[in-house]
């Protein structure tokens, strides 16, 4: 029996898909005689023609793993996509890096470990990328004798 339109037409009407839609096989004569509408809905309310439920997906494994992330786990070396600048952009680490070298310059003039012509020049340094660390600030300093022996020494 060829009940493919009036399976289109309570598709079409319910708004679902066409293979949600379920024929009872005892009752496929009386499913075959409906051509309007109207039939067919009265054909849902005896219950020859069903709709299948829409299956839903869980949620419970996402939120145990987002629970996870919280913490701090699953966030090794495998479980990391795109490169390391997208998770955390150029910009923030270069922000991060600036702020300590000015901030590490600032505390050597306020303490009079360097002049304040020599801290114009670390300064200009640092903003042009010249040291990638403080450490290599401690070196440059120490190789061109920039520092003041006189301030680094602890009173007693």
């Amino acid at each position: 029996m060829n009940v493919r339109n009036q399976r289109r037409v309570v598709a079409r009407s319910f708004n679902v898909g066409i293979d949600r839609v379920k024929l009872d096989p005892g009752k496929l004569t009386e499913i075959k005689e409906a051509i309007t509408k109207a039939d067919l809905k009265s054909l849902i309310s005896t219950g020859a023609i069903s709709i299948i439920k829409k299956k839903g997906h869980s949620k419970v494994r996402s939120r145990k793993i987002k629970i996870q992330k919280s913490k701090g786990r699953r966030k090794g070396i495998g479980s990391k996509k795109g490169r390391k600048t997208s998770r955390s952009p150029r910009k923030k680490f270069w922000m991060a890096s600036i702020r300590a070298q000015r901030k590490f310059i600032k505390q050597l003039k306020t303490k009079g470990v360097i002049t304040k012509p020599v801290y114009r020049d670390i300064y200009r340094k640092t903003k042009s990328n010249r040291f990638r660390s403080i450490r290599l600030i401690k070196l440059y300093l120490e190789d061109n004798n920039l520092t003041n022996k006189n301030a680094t020494k602890k009173k007693k």
